[in-house]
């Protein structure tokens, strides 16, 4: 199992508790913290959000920049996979993106990835005067982006015509040593089809066991039919607690997902009208991102150990993680948990 966790971009993960009490102030020295407290921990990876909003706080809270916070940590770390997002409508022209991702993969010596977002704020996008198309079109748009991306960084000069991009003859030097990985995730058939064509990797909200395995099930029947190599990962975004006893950690859950419908429930009410999402959630749900608590890594050390060998058995293989507090709470997993998982796959 990979482990990995999501830069807190905006100062946090959990929508009902006060940003004084998340402790994990928005400032690049405590992202540093964290970045090299989780190589000292065993974390493989961490996942930089991109949104220019906040959609923990409602829109007037603080954000950082993804790409510039990405090309930070590649300079300050020496061994984590630093995996931005990217959504195209906001990296544009396409050129000029390709050569950021090819600068910052140098900077980074190759640890640079993506992952390819195809947007679902509609407000955001009105605000920032960005695109934002039909469901099923925004992935279209991601599907071109991406092969106008991997062709610049391949061909010198490059030429292409397609319905959203023109290029004519285009010089990228110098072109990435290693080719960013592009991670990719969607649950609807559009989503999932797209991705099958276009994507590296596999990532998905968190879910149940059952969940997943049907997910990865489906997506390797896909990639399978397409006559497309497997997928190098298949990876699920999670919400850890981790206590030293159930009821600590239940105590936790219960503080954290105590609803109080605000501002930034608006992003809610956009992200379930504008997705096409595979399963209902709740607010509740909500209370973190990305549906982090649906997998139930809340307990002790062993509890949660247990738990992720359940998904590592049904394919999954990086674990994309949020804490609250940031940096205490990765620090426990770092020394409570990854040891344990790594003991049991290395039949210790």
């Amino acid at each position: 199992m990979r482990f990995g966790y999501w830069t807190p971009t905006s100062g946090g993960w959990l929508r009902n508790v006060a940003e004084e009490d998340e402790r994990t102030p928005l400032t690049f020295e405590h992202l540093r913290e964290i970045a090299l407290a989780a190589e000292r921990g065993g974390f493989d990876v961490t996942l930089v959000p991109e949104l220019n909003l906040n959609d923990l706080r409602g829109q007037e809270g603080p954000v950082f920049d993804a790409w510039a916070t990405a090309t930070a940590l590649a300079a300050t770390t020496s061994s984590l996979e630093v995996m931005v997002a990217m959504r195209p409508t906001y990296h544009l022209p396409v050129a000029l993106a390709a050569k950021q991702a090819a600068t910052i993969q140098a900077i980074a010596g190759g640890r640079l990835t993506l992952n390819l977002v195809s947007s679902w704020w509609a407000e955001e996008a009105r605000q920032y005067g960005a695109e934002f198309s039909a469901h099923d079109d925004r992935y279209r748009l991601t599907s071109e982006y991406v092969e106008v991306l991997r062709g610049l960084w391949t061909e010198t000069p490059y030429s292409f015509t397609g319905t959203h991009f023109s290029l004519d003859g285009t010089y990228l030097e110098p072109k990435p040593q290693t080719l960013p990985l592009i991670y990719a995730g969607g649950e609807s058939e559009a989503g999932r089809a797209s991705i099958t064509g276009f994507a590296d990797a596999y990532l998905t909200h968190g879910g149940t066991v059952e969940e997943l395995a049907a997910k990865i099930d489906d997506m390797r029947r896909r990639r399978e039919e397409a006559g497309r190599p497997p997928f190098a990962h298949f990876g699920m975004a999670a919400f850890a607690i981790v206590r030293d006893t159930e009821e600590e950690a239940q105590a936790e859950l219960e503080r954290i997902t105590n609803v109080r419908e605000g501002a930034a429930y608006e992003s809610y009410r956009d992200f379930v009208s504008k997705s096409k999402l595979d399963v209902e959630i709740s607010l509740r749900d909500y209370s973190v991102s990305n549906r982090g608590l649906r997998p139930n890594f809340v307990g002790t050390p062993q509890q949660v150990a247990d738990r992720i060998r359940e998904y590592e058995a049904v394919g999954v293989d990086t674990l994309l993680i949020q804490f609250s507090p940031a940096l205490t709470e990765l620090e426990r997993f770092g020394e409570q948990v990854v040891p344990l998982v790594n003991d049991a796959a290395s039949g210790e």
